[in-house]
């Protein structure tokens, strides 16, 4: 992968955990509540990102699986700034994870 698409991805795996605290934060029902929130969910987001879809996972997964998974949580990630109010971040988000995703497409098929 080029190394500057790889510093995107790492931007974009920080962002959607990010979004995920940001969720917690804005939907918990009560203070303590939406402390938990922010810190629960990406710590179980970044859990399953370091199980399945890092280089060095603990259960590798086939390609197409993995990808999958990494899709959901970008997506989740998403999903989670709108619904905490944040809708234009939310697309700022899908369109950057898009960029690279096709990015990485057009890398494949230039290397064979």
């Amino acid at each position: 992968m080029h190394p500057v698409n790889l510093a995107l991805r790492f931007l974009l795996e920080l962002a959607a955990l990010a979004a995920l605290a940001v969720w917690g934060l804005r939907t918990g029902p009560n203070p303590p509540a939406a402390v938990a929130l922010a810190v629960l969910a990406p710590l179980a987001g970044g859990l399953l990102w370091a199980l399945c879809v890092s280089p060095k996972a603990r259960w590798p997964l086939p390609p197409p699986v993995r990808l999958g998974i990494e899709l959901g949580l970008f997506a989740l990630a998403v999903l989670a700034l709108r619904q905490a109010g944040a809708p234009a971040l939310g697309g700022m988000l899908a369109a950057a994870v898009a960029l690279h995703q096709g990015w990485r497409v057009l890398g494949r098929r230039r290397h064979g």
